[in-house]
């Protein structure tokens, strides 16, 4: 077992799988272009469908003219938190990838979920940088896909902000109370070997 960050994974993993979380307290620090860069980095190292790389980060760190507009976007009550974050990203999805032996763009089944993985590198590598990454999908994505010139044959598909973890104090008491790393359903609440039981609903 191994165990960090107040978890404990049942089987052995790297502790930064258990350090990753997703807070809302920050501290309202900024980034700089460079750390960002970082972040972006380590999601271009993702797999993908034949490398088609279908992953779109749009983002605005803050104190910079693309912040307030992308704040914007968010619901009232992501808005509050994700606020004295770091960095917003609205992350986008290209639906259609080049492959060998197609004259054109042909539809990718897994855009999303290739883009998924890109997020998830991302937010291993802010943990390793000290700074936590928090999705959200609480936010107007028709506005979204407007204001930020989306091009047709993509998909928004979320949003997250990142930054360096503050005192739960700055949160609403409701909020406080979550403000902890959770916990996980076991792995054989999810994993069958050689495919679902009889009668799985």
């Amino acid at each position: 077992m191994t165990t960090a960050n107040g978890r404990t994974a049942d089987h052995s993993v790297d502790t930064l799988f258990l350090e990753r979380w997703s807070p809302r307290a920050f501290d309202g620090r900024g980034i700089s272009g460079a750390e960002a860069m970082s972040l972006f980095e380590a999601a271009r190292w993702s797999a993908s469908s034949y490398n088609s790389q279908p992953w779109r980060f749009l983002y605005a760190r803050r104190d910079t003219p693309q912040w307030e507009p992308m704040l914007s976007l968010l619901n009232p009550s992501n808005r509050s938190w994700a606020e004295r974050s770091a960095l917003l990203v609205v992350v986008v999805s290209n639906s259609l990838m080049s492959v060998p032996g197609k004259d054109k763009p042909v539809p990718s089944h897994s855009h999303s979920f290739d883009t998924g993985a890109a997020c998830a590198s991302l937010a291993l590598q802010a943990t390793r940088m000290g700074l936590q990454a928090h999705g959200m999908v609480g936010f107007d994505m028709e506005r979204a896909f407007t204001e930020l010139n989306v091009p047709v044959g993509h998909r928004v598909e979320a949003a997250f902000a990142v930054g360096h973890i503050g005192d739960k104090s700055v949160l609403p008491p409701e909020l406080q109370a979550r403000e902890m790393p959770n916990a996980r359903q076991p792995v054989a609440s999810f994993t069958f070997e050689g495919g679902f039981p009889p009668g799985t609903g």
